[in-house]
């Protein structure tokens, strides 16, 4: 980034309506970049405010998505708050909502009432399935999505009861997607003076990020199937257990393939017809896997990666999240951040990986207590806190 307090989107201003995972994550990276995010909440504040675990009161979950932004609370059921949030729009480039289809319309906030206030607003709307459409009015959480979306048909052991991925794919890559749209688009909006509405659905970004499984499935007709760690075009490339322990090793290609196997002493194995090519060992894997089993029992774990890595063969401990964020390149990186929260306690939070010019994105703001704003922002656009009515 150019430095502290900068960034690509300074000057933007982007009011979120969003609430828990996917829309609070779309308006972290957009503030992480620049942008002035102004957070609209209600008295009653996003429900994720209450997820554990809490540090002074405060929700690290709520932290770790809402960092950069500013939190305004409006009732938009009354009408000064309607109407606040109306003059609040009005001085943004961007809106961001992730209600279901329907609701910011009843709340007279929709696209088109706004598009009619406003014609320059870049509108972008997070839903499960999407604005239009036979399932529009269905509610998705990521764990629903997932299913939906074929993630858990391809994550698990073989013939393993379903399971879903342990990261809420469906509702960052969402997102990250509804991100990309607005900083792809905002420039064209700014130039033409006119808006856009962006119609980001959580199945559309799951199929998405699922593009290797769908071509599998175009390709050839057949549901792609779990294989735990495994690899449907690659082997060896999955985890494997050692005489002390579990790794991973993806040694994807023939040269890797061969190091592997030096380093390992089956020399003889990169010789066996059946693992000939990276073809021929992903359509026998069963038979790779108890070929090289013998040989791994013989092998401790931290000494045969530091093998592997001289070799060149990318390989890597299977780390709990302590270890991931203890990683010499995360202190390198700089990712881990202390970060303030409202009540005087601090925390460490995961900044953002984008590193530009040799720097990351900073923590401008810490994340902000319920409404800790409001009175700032509404005097920025002429309305004073004590004419506003709460329910």
């Amino acid at each position: 980034m150019s430095g502290p307090g900068n960034g690509p989107l300074q000057g933007v201003r982007v009011v979120e309506f969003c609430q828990v995972a996917a829309g609070p994550f779309c308006g972290m990276l957009l503030a992480d970049m620049g942008a002035d995010v102004v957070k609209v909440e209600s008295p009653d504040g996003d429900g994720m405010r209450a997820w554990p675990p809490h540090r002074e009161g405060y929700s690290e979950n709520f932290a770790s998505v809402n960092r950069n932004k500013r939190s305004v609370v409006l009732d938009l059921k009354q009408p000064s708050g309607a109407e606040a949030a109306r003059r609040l729009i009005r001085s943004a480039d961007v809106l961001v909502e992730n209600s279901r289809p329907g609701v910011m319309d009843r709340l007279g906030l929709g696209f088109a009432a706004m598009h009619a206030l406003h014609p320059a607003l870049l509108y972008c709307s997070i839903s499960a399935f999407g604005q239009t459409g036979p399932r529009r009015t269905e509610g998705g959480f990521d764990l629903t999505i997932q299913a939906m979306g074929g993630v858990m048909s391809v994550t698990g052991e073989p013939n393993g009861v379903p399971v879903k991925c342990g990261v809420p794919i469906s509702d960052f890559s969402t997102g990250l997607y509804a991100a990309f749209a607005v900083a792809s688009l905002l420039h064209e909006t700014r130039a033409t003076g006119t808006g856009r509405h962006i119609d980001m659905s959580m199945l559309g970004a799951t199929l998405g990020v699922g593009a290797l499984q769908t071509s599998e499935f175009f390709g050839n007709g057949r549901n792609p199937r779990p294989l735990g760690s495994a690899h449907p075009r690659n082997a060896p490339y999955q985890a494997f257990r050692a005489g002390d322990g579990h790794f991973v090793m993806a040694a994807g290609n023939n040269r890797l393939w061969q190091a592997a196997c030096r380093v390992l002493g089956c020399e003889e194995l990169a010789q066996d017809p059946r693992f000939a090519s990276t073809a021929l060992r992903a359509a026998n894997q069963a038979a790779l896997c108890a070929a090289l089993q013998p040989y791994l029992d013989r092998q401790e774990v931290e000494p045969l990666l530091s093998a592997l890595a001289a070799a060149g063969v990318p390989s890597g401990r299977i780390n709990g999240y302590a270890e991931a964020l203890a990683d010499p390149q995360v202190a390198h990186m700089g990712w881990v951040q202390e970060l303030e929260l409202p009540g005087g306690g601090t925390t460490r939070s995961f900044g953002s990986p984008v590193v530009v010019d040799g720097h990351s994105a900073p923590i401008r703001r810490p994340p902000p207590a319920l409404g800790e704003h409001t009175a700032e922002v509404l005097a920025e656009i002429g309305i004073l806190q004590e004419d506003m009515d709460f329910a």
